[in-house]
């Protein structure tokens, strides 16, 4: 199935590892061009190395109010066209309401919401008709996740503006999505996991209750990612998708 990627240009936020990095991977391998960022200079420059030449990486942080104009040039300059941005971030601390600080909140709320919001919007007012922006959101969408309270409260609030830009862009021929990882084998989730006395036990624990009785692969979560922002999904929008393996119980 030709996904209609080949030349497409997309900026991907947080993809020097994890989710935005395999989502990253999965579009280059499908054709498409990708502009990759991160907090680290040293370590987008290898990221978007070995993603090869149709990547070029930009060292920024989500919660810079520059970031997006800066990220959208950078599309256009390198590569001539800009098509899409898929707004990941890295999770906020873990822990539960009487551990986190003011401090903790603050900074969760500049990077994971305000910047997502700010990436969006200025997206939204440079796409043109097949444009689309995507959201790498979790689970706790639906259902707080035990020891994750920051990202419970965040999350859901950026469920909510994805819903409401799906319907604002929509009769512009923008598209919105968001992507809902459960279990994926990452850097995150394997750190989350050694955080208890028993990370193997821990990690059996929660394969048992995925219908599929394993984590998912990085990769299968980018070749989702690649899809939804892809032509190929040119009638979805305004969509929570979980990619989770069954973990979600609900309809």
């Amino acid at each position: 199935m030709d996904l209609g990627l080949k030349d497409r240009v997309y900026v991907v936020t947080g993809a020097t590892r994890g989710l935005g990095n395999a989502a990253a991977r999965e579009l280059v391998a499908d054709g498409a061009k990708v502009v990759v960022t991160g907090r680290d200079g040293k370590s987008v420059a290898e990221a978007a190395s070995a993603l090869g030449p149709n990547a070029v990486g930009v060292a920024a942080d989500n919660a810079d109010p520059e970031a997006a104009a800066r990220l959208i040039a950078t599309a256009r300059e390198h590569f001539g066209r800009f098509d899409g941005v898929l707004i990941s971030v890295g999770g906020p601390p873990p822990g539960f309401v009487a551990d986190n600080t003011d401090e903790q909140w603050q900074a969760a709320f500049e990077s994971v919401f305000l910047g997502a919001v700010r990436l969006a919007r200025t997206a939204a007012a440079e796409l043109a008709d097949g444009g689309v922006i995507g959201f790498v959101l979790s689970g706790s969408v639906h259902e707080p996740i035990p020891g994750l309270t920051i990202s419970n409260g965040l999350r859901p609030g950026l469920a909510g503006l994805a819903k409401s830009l799906a319907d604002e862009l929509g009769p512009r021929g923008i598209r919105v999505v968001g992507l809902l990882p459960g279990r994926v084998d990452t850097d995150r989730v394997r750190e989350l996991d050694g955080l208890s006395a028993d990370p193997e036990a821990t990690r059996a624990a929660a394969e048992s209750r995925i219908p599929l009785r394993r984590y998912g692969g990085p990769e299968e979560f980018g070749r989702v990612s690649a899809f939804l922002l892809s032509p190929a999904a040119s009638y979805i929008t305004g969509v929570m998708l979980p990619v989770d393996g069954g973990l979600r119980h609900g309809f």
